[in-house]
């Protein structure tokens, strides 16, 4: 890493990098990513503090969400490319530290969670201030930190997309996963019926735990194209078919899982844990049914208003009782590359934390 380094009279030392990055004298630890490759090859580092630019503010980092596109940007796969070094970690919850010039709304000390793309895993970070969401009073950081990705992808999919409806019945792929288990609680809460997918009956009980009403277990290497799945999962749904299909997983379960749909119902694609799916085409005709393309990601970045009031109606719920984090294992920061490792092994049930 290519430094340029001068001195502020007067101030700390301050370092330029080679992508133009300001950073700050003082050193803080950050889980660097220096090479493409999986978890085992980040390392804890010390590296220079960051220094918020115009219209960004630094969030003291007290818990960092861990999500799967942390283990696709590492090794490389990911859709948006980060210049190295780099630290993964998309979603933050801590302190705001600094505030660069030109913030207005945010002030020292304010709790915050933030979405910051990369370099969450660290103890400090530089993020725009519209990046940044106050925290609401009694939500403690390391929920905080995983109620922005998989919560508001689920509710954007089921509410805004989709737009479920009470009494409607909605199939949740991957049901015991970050976005499945946030996918779960919202259906119900919308006032859906709920049936889990997952690969195990630890994993059925705990989507039942969070509100699925019932569940159907897979075999997470069966491949081909299930029939005899399709059959349990229509037997689940009911014999009208689910009315909406949320699917994080891809891969032979899409088009097990599509057989199932009920007529005019609405499919939505959110992600490729099990590998992109070949789904015939016939088969949304012969349904009439929609697929739907569900990317959080430029939906925030379009400035939408109904990002912000999305956020508001989940706070809501999470402040009356409604919605649990499902939080099931929390790392150091020393140990981020483990947690990734153990939600690229689908060992995890719900939402992954690093805590700084």
């Amino acid at each position: 890493m290519q430094l340029v380094v001068f001195v502020i009279a007067g101030a700390r030392l301050l370092f330029i990098l080679a992508d133009g990055i300001v950073a700050g004298g003082d050193l803080m630890r950050a889980l660097m990513s220096c090479e493409p490759g999986g978890p085992e090859t980040l390392r804890l580092l010390d590296v220079p503090e960051p220094v918020p630019a115009p219209g960004q503010v630094l969030v003291a980092v007290k818990a960092c969400g861990v999500n799967y596109p942390d283990l696709l940007t590492i090794q490389d796969r990911y859709q948006v490319k980060t210049p190295r070094p780099f630290a993964p970690g998309a979603e933050v919850a801590g302190v705001v530290a600094a505030l660069g010039k030109g913030v207005a709304g945010l002030g020292v000390g304010d709790r915050v969670a933030a979405r910051t793309g990369t370099g969450g895993m660290a103890e400090f970070v530089a993020v725009d201030a519209a990046r940044c969401s106050p925290i609401p009073d009694g939500m403690p950081f390391v929920d905080a930190a995983v109620m922005q990705f998989t919560f508001e992808t689920a509710y954007y999919a089921l509410h805004t997309r989709a737009g479920v409806r009470a009494g409607e019945t909605v199939l949740v792929l991957g049901a015991a996963g970050g976005v499945g288990i946030a996918a779960v609680q919202v259906a119900r809460n919308l006032g859906a019926r709920v049936v889990a997918a997952v690969s195990s009956e630890e994993k059925r009980a705990f989507a039942r735990e969070h509100g699925a009403a019932d569940g159907v277990i897979y075999a997470a290497e069966a491949a081909g194209d299930g029939r005899e799945l399709a059959a349990r999962l229509k037997q689940a749904v009911g014999s009208r078919g689910a009315d909406v299909i949320i699917d994080p997983v891809g891969g032979w379960l899409s088009e097990a899982a599509i057989r199932c749909i009920a007529g005019g119902g609405r499919y939505l694609v959110l992600g490729f844990t099990a590998g992109i799916p070949l789904l015939p085409l016939n088969l949304p005709l012969l349904k009439n049914c929609d697929v739907l393309g569900i990317n959080w990601r430029t939906f925030t970045l379009s400035q939408d208003p109904r990002v912000a009031e999305n956020r508001r109606a989940l706070q809501a719920w999470y402040s009356q009782g409604m919605l649990s984090s499902g939080i099931s294992a929390e790392f150091p920061l020393q140990e981020g590359g483990k947690a990734i490792q153990h939600l690229a092994d689908r060992r995890a049930l719900g939402k992954v934390v690093v805590v700084i």
